[in-house]
Order: C-alpha cells, then sequence, then structure tokens
C-alpha cells in the first residue's frame, strides 16, 4: 500500500495541532479495512465497501474517535459526512453511485469577482466542480461505481475536501464581508491558548528585529532571508493560523521562493513589511484567524526520503559556508529553519513527521512549556531531557518496524554537547534512516 503512506499519521499523541497535516492517528486497523474494502468492491458489494473504505479513513485522538467520518446506512442508502477544516462534505452512495457536495456561500452573495474566481476554479479540477442550486453554491461530485475501487475513490473524495476547505478560507480572506457557509462544526480556540499565540508571535518578531542588528552591514542578505523565512514558518507550523494570516504566509513563501527576477533584498523587504503588519495586528483581529477542526485528508503528495535527504545535505553544506566564514549568529536560525520547511514544504511518512516534531520541539523548548508539554531543553542551563529525546524517537520508530525493517532508533548516537550539535547529529541521523519496504 505505498499510496497510502503519505496520509498514514501514526504520530506521537499531542493536545493540540501542529502544521498542515493531520494531527491524529489512523486506525489501527487501517490496512486490513482497506483490504476489505477493496475485496468487496469486487464482489460488487458497493454499501459494504464504501463503509470499509470509510472507516479506513477515520482518525482518532487516543482511543476516541475524531468523528472526521461519519456514516449511516438505511434501505441500502448510505449516507456521510466528511470533515476537512473549515468544510464539511455530504452524500450518499447507491449501488449505482456515490454524490457528495460542499456548501460554500449563498448564491445571492456572489459578486462578479467571485463568481470568475469560481468558474477559473473549475477548469483547474479534476473531479469536482462548482454549481449553484439557486440558494447556494457548491463543490460537488459525482461518481459511477460500475469499475470503483478505493484507489479510484479517494482521490475524488479528497479532492472535493481539499479545495472546499482551500476556498472556504479563501472567499473569508478575498471577500471578508461574504458569510461562509456550513462553518457549525468548527470551534473557537481558548483564549488562553491565543493568548499564548499572540504572545509569541510578538516574541518571535522582536527576537528577529534584535538578531538583523547583530548582523554584518555588507553582504547579509542571505542570512536575512534565512531569519524572515524562519519566522513565517514557525508561525505556520507552532501558531497554525487560519484564513488570513495563513493565505498571505503560503503567497509570500511561494512567490519569495518563485521570483527569480528580483534580488534577494528586494525579496526580502516584501516579507519584512508582512512581519511588521503581522506585529500590528491587534489582539482582537488576531483572534479571529483561529479554529480548532476536524481533518480527513493529508494536503501534501508524499515526499520520497531521498528527496528529504538532499535537503539535508544542501542545507548542512550552507551551514558549515556560513561557519567557515564566522557568520556564526546565523547558525542557531538556520538549524531550525531546517526543519520547519522540511515540515512546511514535504509530505512526510509518519517516522519522519514525528522525528522532524520531536526536533521542533527540542529546538523551541519555550513555546512547548508555554502549552504545558515537558521541555526536552533548558535553554538557560543548556542541558538537554536526553531520556526523553531518546524515547520519542524510539516511539517515533517501533510501531513502524514491521513496515521498513531497516529502522534503527538513533538517540544514542546524537551529539548532546549543544544545541546546534544535537541539532546537526539529529539531521544527519535522520538523513540515514533506511525506510526499505519488506
Amino acid at each position: 500500500m505505498n499510496w497510502l503512506n503519505f496520509f498514514d499519521t501514526k504520530i506521537t499523541q499531542l493536545r493540540h495541532p501542529f502544521g498542515r497535516g493531520i494531527n491524529a492517528t489512523i486506525s489501527p486497523d487501517e490496512e486490513k479495512l482497506f483490504n476489505a474494502s477493496y475485496e468487496a468492491f469486487e464482489k460488487h458489494e458497493i454499501i459494504k465497501a464504501y463503509e470499509y473504505f470509510f472507516k479506513s479513513l477515520e482518525n482518532y485522538s487516543g482511543e476516541d474517535s475524531n468523528q472526521n467520518i461519519i456514516t449511516k446506512i438505511e434501505d441500502d442508502i448510505m449516507s456521510f459526512e466528511i470533515y476537512q477544516g473549515s468544510a464539511k462534505i455530504v452524500g450518499t452512495v447507491t449501488q449505482e453511485s456515490l454524490y457528495a457536495e460542499a456548501i460554500i456561500i449563498k448564491a445571492a452573495d456572489a459578486e462578479v469577482a467571485l463568481k470568475r474566481y469560481i468558474l477559473e476554479r473549475n477548469y483547474q479540477l479534476t473531479y469536482a466542480y462548482y454549481f449553484s442550486d439557486k440558494e447556494y453554491i457548491k463543490l460537488k461530485l459525482f461518481h459511477d461505481n460500475a469499475t470503483v475501487s478505493p484507489q479510484k475513490i479517494f482521490f475524488p473524495l479528497r479532492e472535493i475536501a481539499l479545495n472546499a476547505d482551500f476556498d472556504k478560507e479563501y472567499i473569508k480572506t478575498e471577500f471578508p464581508h461574504i458569510t461562509l457557509q456550513d462553518t457549525q462544526h468548527l470551534v473557537k480556540l481558548d483564549n488562553e491558548e491565543l493568548k499564548i499565540k499572540y504572545e509569541f508571535l510578538h516574541k518571535w518578531i522582536d527576537a528577529l528585529d534584535a538578531k538583523i542588528l547583530t548582523l554584518p552591514t555588507n553582504d547579509n542578505a542571505g542570512m536575512q532571508a534565512f531569519l524572515y523565512l524562519h519566522v513565517l514558518f514557525k508561525v505556520d507550523y507552532l501558531l497554525v493560523p487560519k484564513c488570513e494570516i495563513y493565505q498571505k504566509i503560503s503567497k509570500k513563501i511561494q512567490r519569495y521562493f518563485a521570483d527569480e527576477s528580483n534580488p534577494t533584498e528586494f525579496k526580502n523587504e516584501e516579507l519584512q513589511r508582512y512581519i511588521i503588519k503581522l506585529k500590528e495586528m491587534s489582539f482582537e483581529d488576531f483572534s479571529t484567524k483561529f479554529y480548532s477542526a476536524k481533518y480527513t485528508f493529508n494536503p501534501m503528495e508524499k515526499t520520497s526520503h531521498e528527496e528529504i535527504s538532499n535537503f539535508i545535505s544542501e542545507s548542512l553544506i550552507k551551514i558549515r559556508w556560513y561557519k567557515s566564514n564566522r557568520y556564526t549568529q546565523i547558525i542557531p536560525t538556520i538549524y531550525k529553519y531546517i526543519s520547519f520547511y522540511i515540515l512546511y514544504n514535504y509530505g512526510l511518512n509518519p517516522v519522519t513527521k514525528a522525528l522532524m516534531h520531536t526536533l521542533v520541539e527540542i529546538q523551541n523548548p519555550a513555546f512547548f512549556k508555554a502549552l504545558d508539554y515537558t521541555p526536552l531543553y533548558d535553554e538557560e542551563k543548556e542541558v538537554f531531557a536526553k531520556k526523553m529525546i531518546i524515547s520519542k524517537i524510539e516511539d517515533a520508530i517501533t510501531p513502524h518496524l514491521s513496515q521498513y525493517k531497516e529502522l534503527e532508533s538513533f538517540g544514542d548516537k546524537l551529539n548532546f554537547s549543544s544545541l546546534n550539535e544535537l541539532s546537526n547529529s539529529y539531521l544527519l541521523q535522520l538523513k540515514h534512516l533506511n525506510f526499505e519496504e519488506i
């Protein structure tokens, strides 16, 4: 089941969501349920096949189901609900077909610019498409069950879920006066958690400003780039903003790496201007950019370990260059940048994802302590919680040894002499992990 690896999310249980993937564990019977679905489809037992299939996509917090997928069977017709962030997809399955739809906004609220955007989106989608039933604008999907299989239905359902969620957040950002529909399932974050996130946003920006002042006056564009991008990656992964902040950060990062026509200094200035806007945002405005929701599909496609390994190698070469040229003040930031970049840009298998998160916990102890996690590193005393770190590494690897027989826990091979040395040795060990399957 190699194709399924990228949405397998067996990670160490956390009490808060981090990053853009599914922050939950899949069913321990996921593979068994998937195979049962495949066999039922082959026998053309359609309703039973979909029942197994939907159960294989259910995820859990501890032993409790997150109810990210809800099904009901009555008179040989299955009704279902799938939750993906701001979107709720509802549908029915009969012996002959599957129909699913997500309500986006009221049709009467759609202005010309939004209608144009929706028409353009229809050309970009493969399986789903937008329509209006006069009352609402919806994204819908129809699938014939004549030759269906788990693989054939997974990607259409993933498309409608991910795009309904993305477009609802896009509309809330670009057309803030339009009210999104069908959002009763979203839960506002606790005010204390919001205050912690707001406080750390300002701490990180203040630290950024202070670090910029320590850089050499000439030829510092590359170092500034690491500092600005690191803060944006950190905000995205640790704070997990929604709507406008998420949309803006995504655009800024995408534009930064895609723009080859402008010098680094120009691109840095654009990032700086946006970070200033973040700093000036009031707590009341900031608080509206967050919510808690259920997720069923990961947005990132699976990335090969070789690609991740190559990125680590290239990044460590840059660190060696800065070290040999005595620009040591930027090195701690680059190590943190590497961690956040990987988590932001790559579709990680569950082992790599959990290991990268552990490194982020080590590198950002104050934030995790504020959220009431036991810190893995004491910044003042420069002391590591060695046993906990080694245990977390084992927890990330051990459950997957039946699938990846060559994996080895590496906690006892780490260099705990400093945070830089720990980060370096950790990335080197991660780079050389062997994901050969049995």
